[in-house]
């Protein structure tokens, strides 16, 4: 679910290295103290004037520091796109199906592959509210609680989709 909700982040295109990609992410980091704290959570620790001179074009971050700067950027606009996706999904409490693809047996001897089917499975209440929440945390394990409740509702295949080889869902 998380790989998913992943490929729906856009963004900006142009590279953190050249002079536009970097002049966009300071510029969405720095206008509003959620970019900040990103900023602060992707351990960039110059002084204020250094962002500025950055933002002025007088110096050029280091690599270390343009590898923060991009994953600031991420990280804050998947915690801004979090609102979005939530009432995409829930989708005014009739929520969302998924598609869960059972895990890829193309490498496995005839007499040991199984008949697994593709299951759909619509996910309503607070559920799409804490994948969304794990996922901009990147808690793994909450997510995996998550994944649990989703086989839970699966009756009697439960075993058969803890794996999987991708699991679909508009966004």
């Amino acid at each position: 679910m998380a790989i998913t909700l992943e490929q729906a982040v856009t963004g900006i295109k142009s590279p953190v290295t050249t002079a536009r990609g970097l002049a966009a992410r300071l510029r969405y980091l720095t206008q509003s103290e959620g970019g900040r704290e990103a900023m602060a959570r992707a351990g960039i620790t110059v002084r204020p004037d250094t962002v500025d001179n950055w933002i002025a074009k007088k110096t050029v971050p280091r690599r270390g520091n343009l590898e923060k700067i991009d994953a600031a950027y991420w990280d804050y606009r998947r915690r801004n796109l979090a609102k979005e996706f939530k009432a995409r999904l829930n989708d005014d409490g009739r929520g969302t199906e998924i598609e869960i693809f059972p895990v890829d047996q193309s490498q496995v001897e005839q007499k040991y592959k199984r008949d697994i089917q593709i299951r759909r499975k619509n996910i309503r209440g607070t559920l799409w509210n804490a994948v969304v929440d794990a996922w901009v945390e990147g808690d793994e394990n909450a997510l995996d609680i998550c994944w649990d409740e989703v086989l839970n509702e699966l009756d009697s295949d439960y075993d058969s989709y803890t794996f999987v080889s991708a699991v679909g869902f508009g966004v």
